[in-house]
C-alpha cells in the first residue's frame, strides 16, 4: 500500500526535493476566490450569503449566533465529550500560560533605555473548519493562546451544516461557549475570510460586524487562498496545507504502533501525508503488513487508502539514524515522531518540525487534544522557518525609545557619520538640531540651478 522510496545512496543537499509532497497549488485557487472576496469587500454579508448558497447549499439569513443556542449546545453536549474539551482546555492552558512575556526595560547606556512592550493584537478572528470532521479542538487550540495573550475581542467562523439547520456543529458551539466566545458566525469558506477582514455595516437583518486585525486556523485549499489574497488587509498565521506525519523510527519500533499512527494522520484528507523514515527493512515490512491490517477496520477507509497511496506518503529508507535525521530536518514535518532506542537524545538534535513527539507513548494523537501543546503548526517545508500558533501569535513587540539630551548628545557624531554614509544629511540633522550643532535654518544653502538634472528616485523599497 505504501510505496518505498530508497535514499540510501543520496546526498544530504538533494534531500529536500526528493522526498514526498501533496500537490497543493494554492495559486490557482486564488483566480476562483478572488470573485468572492472581491464580491464581500463591495457588499458585505449578503454577498457571503450567496456564496455559503452556492458551495454549502444553506441559505443563512442572519449569520450571527445566538447565546441560547451556544448555551443549548453545551448543555445538550455529552458528558464525557465535555470532560475531555475541559481538560483539554486545563492543560493548553498551563503550557500557554507560561509562553506569556513580560514586559522589558533595557538601558543601553545611562540616559538611554529601550523598553520591549508586548502588546496584544486587538481583534482576532478565527477560523475553525468543518468539512470531513468536527473540530472542536480547533476551536480550544485558537482561543486558548489569544485569550491568553490578552486578545480582547475574539470571533468565529465556522461552516453551516444542513444537518443542524445551518448553525456550525453543535460540538464546536459548545466548546466555543466553554471558553466563553460569544461572538460566533455561521460562515465558512473564503467568504468567512473576506467577511473577517472587511465586515459588514450592518442592516435591519444583519447586525454590524467589525473587521478583525487578524486570522488565525486551518482551512481548505480556498481558505488558504483567501489568506494569501488578504494578507495586508488582515495578518494571518499560515497558509495551512493538506497535515502530514513524518516518523523516524528504528529496528526498536512496535510496527503495530507506527502504522496506527500513520493511519491515524491519513483519516483526515485524501492529501494528507504519512511518511516513515527508518534504517530496518524489517520494521519497514513489518509496518507494511500492520498497515494492511489496520486499514480494513478503521472507519473511513477509503479516505485513509487514498492518502496513504498517494505520492505524498511513502515508507523512507535510510542508510542509518544519522542519515534518518537528515532525511526528516529536510522534510520538516508538521508532525514528527521519534521512536528510536535513543528517542529524546535524538529528538533534541531534529532543527526542522512543527511539533516533535518523543518515544513510544507520545503519539501525535495525544497532541492533537490533550498533550497541552498546540496542533496548529507549520506544513509543507513550512517548518523549516515558522513555528505552531502560541501567545506569541497574538503579541507585537513593540520598543519604546528614550533618551536624555545628554544621551543623545553623547551618541550625535555615530548617528552623523551613519546617516552621511548612507547619504541621508536629513537623518544627521534631525539629531545635530536638538544637540546644538545645526542652526534650525540650513547653512550655506545652495543656489538652485534651473538645469540641473532631476534626482535619481529611491531604491525600491528604501524608507526612512
Amino acid at each position: 500500500m505504501l510505496r518505498r522510496l530508497d535514499l540510501t545512496a543520496a546526498d544530504n543537499r538533494s534531500l529536500r526535493f526528493a522526498l514526498p509532497r501533496a500537490s497543493v497549488d494554492v495559486e490557482s485557487a486564488v483566480a476562483l476566490v478572488r470573485p468572492i472576496i472581491d464580491a464581500v469587500r463591495e457588499r458585505g454579508y449578503a454577498a457571503a450569503r450567496e456564496a455559503t448558497l452556492r458551495f454549502d447549499g444553506v441559505d443563512v439569513g442572519r449569520p450571527r449566533v445566538g447565546q441560547a443556542v451556544l448555551e443549548r449546545s453545551l448543555a445538550e453536549l455529552d458528558p464525557q465529550v465535555r470532560e475531555a474539551l475541559a481538560e483539554s482546555i486545563r492543560r493548553a492552558r498551563i503550557v500557554h500560560e507560561a509562553q506569556r512575556r513580560d514586559d522589558i526595560d533595557i538601558q543601553v547606556v545611562p540616559g538611554g533605555t529601550v523598553t520591549e512592550r508586548w502588546i496584544p493584537v486587538e481583534r482576532v478572528g478565527l477560523y475553525v473548519p468543518g468539512g470531513l470532521a468536527v473540530y472542536p479542538s480547533s476551536v480550544i487550540m485558537n482561543v486558548v493562546p489569544a485569550q491568553v495573550a490578552g486578545v480582547a475581542s475574539l470571533v468565529v467562523c465556522s461552516p453551516p451544516q444542513k444537518e443542524f439547520g445551518g448553525l456550525p456543529h453543535p460540538t464546536i458551539l459548545a466548546a466555543c461557549a466553554m471558553l466563553g466566545v460569544e461572538e460566533v458566525y455561521a460562515v465558512g469558506g473564503a467568504q468567512a475570510i473576506a467577511l473577517l477582514a472587511f465586515g459588514d455595516a450592518g442592516d435591519g437583518e444583519v447586525a454590524r460586524i467589525d473587521p478583525v486585525d487578524m486570522v488565525t486556523g486551518p482551512g481548505n485549499l480556498y481558505v488558504a487562498a483567501a489568506k494569501r489574497m488578504l494578507r495586508g488587509v488582515i495578518g494571518i498565521d499560515a497558509e495551512a496545507g493538506p497535515t502530514e506525519i513524518a516518523v523516524l523510527a528504528d529496528g526498536s519500533a512496535d510496527p503495530s504502533h507506527v502504522a496506527a499512527d500513520l493511519i491515524s494522520q491519513a483519516e483526515h484528507d485524501t492529501l494528507a501525508a504519512s511518511v516513515l523514515v527508518t534504517d530496518s527493512l524489517l520494521l519497514a515490512d513489518a509496518v507494511e503488513a500492520e498497515v494492511r491490517r489496520q486499514v480494513p477496520l478503521t472507519k473511513h477507509v477509503e479516505r485513509v487508502t487514498a492518502a496513504l497511496t498517494g505520492e505524498q506518503s511513502a515508507i523512507v529508507i535510510v542508510r542509518d539514524m544519522e542519515q534518518g535525521l537528515a532525511v526528516v530536518d529536510a522534510y520538516a514535518a508538521e508532525h514528527l515522531e521519534v521512536m528510536t532506542i535513543d528517542a529524546p537524545a535524538l529528538a533534541r538534535r531534529v532543527r526542522n518540525a512543527g511539533c516533535v513527539f518523543v518515544g513510544a507513548h507520545s503519539p501525535v494523537s495525544l497532541g492533537d487534544y490533550c498533550a497541552g501543546s498546540n496542533h496548529v503548526l507549520p506544513t509543507g517545508c513550512t517548518a523549516r522557518h515558522a513555528s505552531g500558533l502560541s501567545v506569541q501569535t497574538f503579541l507585537r513587540g513593540v520598543h519604546l525609545v528614550e533618551y536624555t539630551a545628554k544621551a543623545l548628545a553623547e551618541v550625535a557624531p555615530h548617528v552623523l557619520a551613519l546617516s552621511a554614509a548612507e547619504d541621508l544629511p536629513a537623518h544627521g540633522a534631525a539629531v545635530a538640531i536638538r544637540v546644538g550643532t545645526l542652526s534650525a535654518k540650513p547653512a550655506n544653502p545652495k543656489p538652485t540651478n534651473p538645469n540641473a538634472a532631476s534626482p535619481k528616485p529611491a531604491a525600491p523599497g528604501r524608507t526612512a
